[in-house]
């Protein structure tokens, strides 16, 4: 545990409790690292935006949970962006990829743009726009000795975030309250999310305490509300001061901060894999000026291999 006080900070995620009332959150900020994930790939501003606030998400959610492998929070829909995928390993580490549609995000653009125009006021993405129908998905992957968890939910939008609150009410059946920010700070993406939820071990026994114990938690939802997208990027406020800002009045606790990072699983073993899998046909057709590159999805980076490098892989298998 520490104390409130401490300097800013980025790519972290923060935990801390509500003295009064024994509600725990999460508070994640990503700064060098978003902007790595985001712009190595240099995708279109929407795209770009709504996967942040999606590794924001599976950030702070993967924070809560006890796990040893990776975890991963994905939307499939049939809009004009098709998959969205964002994972943290048990380590922290940090990595997300968006497929889509180049002239559907183009058109999509353009009708925000003149929505914007005609209110004057850029509304936030939404769900329906960019993913039409969809689901998202959650898996906890502990390795193949472990049995794999999975849980969905129906994209209902509004934004991301209620995609992830209706899987904590519909699912897991817990009081929880989400917000998420993602947007570029002097040029350099940036995002944020805060997490709160109400534990059952907290549940009162009594009618008296659980009218005290669903007001603390409307205030405390309130007070949380309060919060602004641009306090959440800001990386001039430290994260405890934040949530002094937000919590003093009730008591709040801060913990060991957790660090996040970067971290993309691509090596060129696994795509040498890849390519011995493939028939001499396939390998022939992608390859280029006597050798074939692979580019992993994730980190945007290429891996060449030359003909003599592909036929060696092939002969080994």
């Amino acid at each position: 545990m520490t104390l409130i006080g401490e300097g800013p900070g980025d790519d972290l995620v923060l935990p801390f409790m509500i003295d009064s009332s024994g509600i725990r959150g999460r508070l994640l900020r990503l700064g060098p690292t978003l902007n790595t994930i985001l712009t190595r790939p240099d995708y279109p501003e929407p795209v770009a935006k709504l996967l942040g606030e999606l590794v924001a998400l599976g950030g702070g959610l993967a924070s809560t949970l006890k796990y040893e492998g990776v975890f991963t929070l994905q939307v499939k829909g049939e809009g004009p962006i098709r998959t969205m995928v964002a994972d943290m390993t048990s380590e922290g580490e940090l990595r997300g990829y968006a497929g889509f549609d180049d002239d559907a995000i183009a058109a999509q653009s353009g009708a925000e743009q003149s929505r914007a125009q005609a209110t004057q006021a850029e509304a936030p993405l939404e769900v329906e726009p960019w993913f039409g129908k969809g689901h998202m998905a959650f898996t906890v992957d502990q390795g193949e000795h472990s049995e794999r968890y999975q849980g969905l939910v129906e994209l209902a939008g509004p934004r991301l975030a209620d995609c992830l609150l209706a899987y904590f009410r519909q699912s897991q059946q817990i009081n929880a309250g989400i917000m998420v920010a993602c947007g570029r700070v002097e040029g350099t993406w940036r995002a944020g999310a805060l997490l709160i939820e109400r534990i059952p071990e907290s549940q009162p026994s009594t009618m008296e305490d659980a009218e005290t114990s669903q007001e603390d938690w409307q205030r405390a939802l309130i007070l949380m509300s309060s919060l602004s997208d641009r306090e959440l990027l800001d990386p001039a406020l430290a994260p405890e001061q934040l949530l002094y800002r937000l919590f003093h009045e009730d008591g709040v606790r801060v913990f060991d901060k957790r660090p996040l990072s970067v971290g993309c699983r691509c090596t060129r073993e696994r795509l040498a894999g890849i390519l011995a899998s493939l028939s001499q046909e396939e390998l022939e057709h992608l390859t280029v000026d006597g050798a074939l590159t692979m580019t992993c999805e994730f980190c945007a980076y290429d891996f060449r291999f030359t003909d003599a490098e592909v036929q060696a892989v092939k002969s080994a298998r």
